[in-house]
């Protein structure tokens, strides 16, 4: 079992200011060997065989990405000293700890200051792994709340056969269903590698594309909207269960207590969103083809298709608010002096106090119901 060390306490997840060294132990480059000093302030999990280590040489200015064994190739234990145990609110049999490196032996893998485009393949793989494991609690949460309703009685009947809980149980029921096609689908696209036959005609090179963009552009969203919703989710099969629910004897705690996580690791909400847009900026013809394709696949539900027909333009604004230039700050300065001044005119309202200026200065008056009236309406407030 192979884990990550990436995360460093000066920096979180920006691993670009990450302070780990790596010191060549003989000619260094790509397959290299090096000793790392430094610290992982998230090392998970820490009794893995071996885990993939951001650390930065002396020869180059951006990160590399290092092999780091449990033990050396002489056989004994590498030098990675665990400082502690993390006390985490949920996940607690999956350890995570903090670590420091005390020249640690490592290999480099990939290129030279090419360290975060290498791990971040193995962190896709792991953002798909956090959408297979929330829709998985979904599913767990669901079947406990099902079997509940079906036994307990209320108002004469059992959960199950009362409209309203009815309702409640088909909507989880909907969502763990739809959780559970997303995954599917999303493997589906991973099993599609990169380095299968290159494509022969336009047709199978825009299928190629689509699925590419289901692995760089769906996986980030996957991971935001269903590990996300999970915490939601559970919340609601948990009242299901009553105050049952809501003590530890019961496995509904368990479950709640672990659906943050991977709402939070590999990229929090804010995080899978600029990944999602930076991944449509620089692969355009990737995200027109899976565009395309969801159009036809959606060619038979009206209301499908037009939602999917604002989805360009929302993305291409969404860019656009990303490179904030002299304009966007401009028009923003703007807005926030117009909201100012409405704000301004609106307690001039409330005051009684005249909108027009006399000698420069606003003159304040008694307010009477009929002046009053007047001002409302050509201040335009209702």
């Amino acid at each position: 079992m192979i884990g990550m060390g990436m995360t460093e306490k000066q920096g979180g997840s920006d691993v670009r200011s990450n302070q780990t060294q790596a010191r060549a132990i003989a000619a260094g480059g790509r397959g290299g060997a090096y000793e790392l000093v430094g610290h992982k302030w998230f090392f998970s999990a820490p009794q893995c065989d071996a885990h993939l280590v951001l650390a930065r040489t002396h020869d180059h200015v951006g990160l590399s990405c290092f092999f780091v064994p449990r033990f050396t190739p002489d056989g004994s234990k590498n030098a990675v000293q665990i400082q502690r145990l993390k006390d985490k609110l949920g996940n607690r049999s999956n350890a995570s700890s903090e670590v420091e490196f005390l020249d640690a032996f490592g290999i480099m893998i990939g290129d030279e200051g090419r360290g975060v485009p290498t791990i971040i393949e193995m962190a896709n793989y792991t953002r798909l792994d956090c959408v297979i494991g929330s829709a998985a609690l979904m599913r767990a949460a669901l079947v406990q709340a099902i079997h509940h309703a079906r036994r307990r009685s209320a108002f004469g009947r059992n959960l199950v056969d009362q409209p309203l809980m009815r309702n409640v149980l088909a909507d989880l029921a909907l969502e763990s269903e739809a959780a559970t096609v997303l995954f599917m689908r999303l493997a589906h696209a991973f099993e599609q590698s990169a380095d299968v036959a290159p494509a022969t005609s336009a047709a199978s090179s825009s299928a190629a594309l689509a699925e590419r963009a289901w692995r760089r552009i769906v996986t980030p969203a996957a991971k935001y909207w269903v590990c996300k919703r999970t915490l939601e989710f559970i919340g609601e099969a948990m009242e299901v269960w009553g105050g049952n629910g809501y003590v530890e004897t019961g496995p509904m705690a368990r479950f709640y207590r672990e659906a943050p996580v991977n709402s939070i690791w590999e990229g929090s909400g804010n995080v899978m969103c600029l990944d999602m847009l930076r991944a449509m900026e620089r692969e355009p013809e990737a995200a027109q083809a899976l565009f395309a394709q969801w159009q036809a696949d959606a060619a038979a539900h009206p209301a499908l298709r037009a939602a999917l027909g604002k989805l360009p333009r929302r993305a291409r604004t969404c860019r656009a608010s990303r490179g904030l230039g002299t304009t966007h700050r401009t028009a923003d300065r703007a807005d926030r002096a117009g909201h100012a001044a409405r704000e301004a005119r609106a307690r001039r309202c409330r005051g009684g106090v005249h909108c027009h200026a006399s000698r420069g200065r606003l003159r304040r008056k008694r307010p009477r119901l009929r002046h009053a009236a007047r001002h409302v309406r050509s201040c335009g407030h209702h």
